[in-house]
């Protein structure tokens, strides 16, 4: 990872912050060096000056001297000439003569007399200008003796300039303490500034991510900033969206139940006539039995049709359980299920006059990837819907197939086509609304079951009056909720 990536991976924070820290940095650099270049030639300026007035009147005193090429003299006017009450001082001072021997020295040990200058010596001395080594902490300058625009010798002056050096350590070491305490200053005042400007988005992160978990929360009052109006008109807003979204879900968990009610309803009416048949077959074996029960064979074929009765009544009544019973919900779907199905619908197909034609292909022993509740839910309200478009005498199909990749349920009908609103809500996974007036609710709860199981859903028509729902689960173990 570059480290541009790691930067922007850093909480604004940190960054902000450390931006005005640079930035800062950056500025007191550029600053300090400006001063420092300003103080230097300040202190050159200074020390140039002192320099001449110095070099002026030991020329001046020595010139007749060095004419003469009096040692003696010469060294009696340096002498005579030092300075003692200054902060700079001269700490040595070499004359030349014309052939540029030493004449004198205030430092005869170092620089003997008639001798040649050394060149290490003479190499510090550039110009006519004041040369200031670190080093050394000293100050070369050199000036030219000339008698009738004639040279006849050289003065050569060194400085002591500690003090001027450290007059610079002193304005550096306080530039630095200054821009340092204020780079800080305005870093910490950098990140507390940002930290309260983000403080109420970091408010509405964590309550988003908890809303994306599943666990909306509205935004306390305790939680608005006092002075940050757009901040709190944000926060009113996403307390009126979560409003809003809880009362969505509200209403569709309310709709949803009304329509499975509404479902028990419609299938109730044909249930009762699957349990009154047999029970008016019960009824009469019981009549039979009391009036010729001493016979046998009238006894066991009596038990027999009541045995008969009795099994078909249970057949319809675990049906209807196996699909709204909430603890059977996350069972595995098994194909007994579907012989539910075929069951709960019959009522419903003979009321109408019309035939349920199901295949399975492959088997679902031992699968334990689909929950038989919301398939089962599912399943029966595309078969109530396909039953409800169907023509009287009509046909309305069911084809199950288990593969490799999933579980592959089609039911078909023979009715005028599925109308574009019908087939949106079963196909476009950005429709979350529940639908309003009520229509279209038994296919939103299929395309709520689909999305819980991560499933697809697909309408085709082989022909204009034949619409296939095919609904497509892949192989995987959920956690599926009772969505409807």
């Amino acid at each position: 990872m570059s480290v541009l990536a790691r930067v922007r991976r850093l909480p604004l924070t940190i960054r902000v912050p450390a931006m005005v820290v640079i930035l800062m940095v950056a500025i007191s650099a550029v600053i300090s060096e400006r001063v420092l270049d300003r103080l230097s030639k300040t202190q050159e300026t200074y020390l140039q000056g002192l320099a001449s007035a110095y070099l002026d009147g030991i020329v001046a005193s020595i010139t007749p001297s060095v004419l003469r090429e009096d040692s003696w003299e010469v060294f009696d006017g340096i002498e005579r000439m030092k300075p003692t009450a200054d902060d700079i001082l001269p700490v040595e001072t070499v004359v030349t003569g014309k052939s540029g021997l030493v004449l004198a020295s205030s430092n005869p040990v170092a620089r003997e007399t008639l001798r040649p200058l050394d060149a290490d010596f003479a190499g510090k001395f550039d110009g006519t200008g004041v040369t200031i080594d670190p080093e050394t902490r000293s100050g070369y300058v050199r000036r030219d003796i000339a008698y009738q625009n004639q040279l006849i010798g050289a003065v050569y002056a060194v400085f002591d300039v500690s003090s001027l050096l450290r007059e610079r350590w002193q304005i550096l070491v306080t530039l630095l303490t200054t821009n340092a305490l204020f780079t800080a200053l305005l870093g910490f005042v950098g990140f507390v500034t940002v930290s309260r400007m983000i403080r109420p988005m970091q408010v509405l992160e964590t309550h988003m991510i908890d809303a994306a978990a599943g666990s909306a929360t509205l935004i306390g009052e305790r939680e608005f900033p006092a002075a940050n109006s757009e901040a709190a008109s944000v926060y009113r807003a996403y307390n009126a969206l979560v409003r809003s979204e809880t009362e969505r879900q509200a209403l569709a968990r309310q709709l949803a139940e009304e329509e499975k009610l509404a479902s028990l309803g419609r299938l109730a009416s044909g249930m009762a006539h699957e349990i009154n048949n047999p029970l008016g077959g019960l009824m009469n074996a019981v009549d039979t039995l009391r009036l010729h029960g001493e016979r046998r064979n009238v006894r066991e074929s009596s038990i027999e049709l009541i045995q008969r009765g009795l099994y078909g009544i249970r057949e319809v009544v675990e049906a209807a359980l196996a699909t709204y019973r909430p603890e059977r919900l996350n069972r595995p779907l098994a194909e007994q299920d579907f012989a539910d199905l075929k069951l709960l619908v019959r009522p419903e197909l003979r009321r109408r006059k019309q035939r349920l034609d199901c295949s399975i292909d492959g088997t679902l022993e031992g699968e334990r990837n689909w929950p038989a509740g919301p398939i089962r839910q599912a399943v029966l309200n595309l078969l109530l819907n396909a039953a409800a478009v169907t023509a009287e005498g009509g046909r309305v199909g069911m084809q199950i197939a288990v593969t490799a990749h999933g579980l592959d349920i089609a039911i078909s009908d023979q009715g005028v086509g599925m109308p574009e609103p019908a087939k949106s809500i079963l196909t476009d996974r950005k429709i979350r609304e529940v639908p309003r007036d009520g229509s279209g609710l038994g296919l939103w709860i299929v395309r709520k079951i689909a999305d819980d199981l991560g499933a697809t859903i697909s309408v085709s028509s082989e022909t204009a009056s034949n619409t296939i729902v095919r609904l497509s689960i892949p192989r995987r173990i959920s956690e599926i909720s009772n969505a409807a």
